[in-house]
């Protein structure tokens, strides 16, 4: 079977509606366009209609919002018995610190780095490590960082748009270092009262921590309730770990 036209977007182009996103037969489902820029006000457009970016060196822009859609219910996130020793170890330990935004370019270009399982390259190309870092100044995207004796050895980055977000993508050069950034991020959600996190593709390794897919339907219409919501200050406080280890 052919797949369907594809719609291409010039620089001032709104986004197709996503319900008409190439599906399951198309051998790229989920996939709504191509082409256009990465600037803010295109990025920020995007993620609020439950779109993202995610493309090859060599590829044109790639826009896509797959149904289902894996997310991270804040209630539903799950800390082993193991890794929750691990945690609490570290929110206790002296020199052991999680800090918001101080090298948000490193943390997106080691994640760039980063191998990945059943990939040979990366889709963080240049161009989307400039994009996001140029997000970031406006206060649209943030580093969550794990710090040991002032090395940073993991982290995360995402969007943040209003109170929703848009996990990314994380790096690890520490065992359970990328794990005890996701889990501060989780602590931080539920201290001021954002529910879910978006994860975008479904993993074995997020499903393992409570992450769950969701109908596309479903997930934008969360999203554009969120995205009007007033953001909360990125900053994090070790009191933020107290209610997700006293959790059973």
């Amino acid at each position: 079977m052919a797949a369907p036209s594809l719609h291409w977007l010039t620089a001032d182009d709104p986004f197709p509606p996503v319900d008409q996103a190439w599906g399951a037969a198309s051998g790229a489902p989920g996939l709504v366009g191509a082409g256009g820029d990465l600037d803010a006000p295109r990025l920020r457009a995007a993620y609020t209609q439950g779109i993202f970016p995610w493309f090859s060196l060599g590829q044109p822009v790639l826009w896509w919002s797959p149904d289902p859609r894996m997310v991270l219910k804040v209630a539903d996130f799950r800390l082993h018995r193991s890794f929750k020793k691990t945690l609490r170890r570290f929110a206790q330990t002296p020199g052991c610190e999680i800090r918001f935004d101080t090298v948000f370019d490193t943390v997106i270009r080691k994640c760039a780095q980063a191998p990945r399982e059943g990939q040979n390259g990366t889709w963080i190309v240049p161009a989307m490590v400039e994009a996001y870092a140029a997000l970031h100044r406006k206060g649209l995207a943030h580093s969550v960082e794990t710090w040991v004796d002032g090395t940073l050895v993991a982290g995360l980055y995402c969007v943040a748009i209003g109170r929703a977000v848009f996990g990314e993508s994380m790096f690890s050069e520490r065992s359970d270092g990328s794990k005890i950034a996701l889990s501060a991020l989780v602590a931080f959600c539920k201290h001021h009262q954002i529910t879910q996190i978006d994860c975008q593709q479904n993993t074995a390794h997020l499903a393992s921590m409570g992450a769950a897919p969701v109908s596309r339907a479903a997930f934008v219409a969360g999203m554009a309730q969120a995205t009007q919501g007033s953001a909360p200050p990125w900053q994090f406080s070790p009191a933020y770990w107290k209610p997700l280890l006293s959790t059973d």
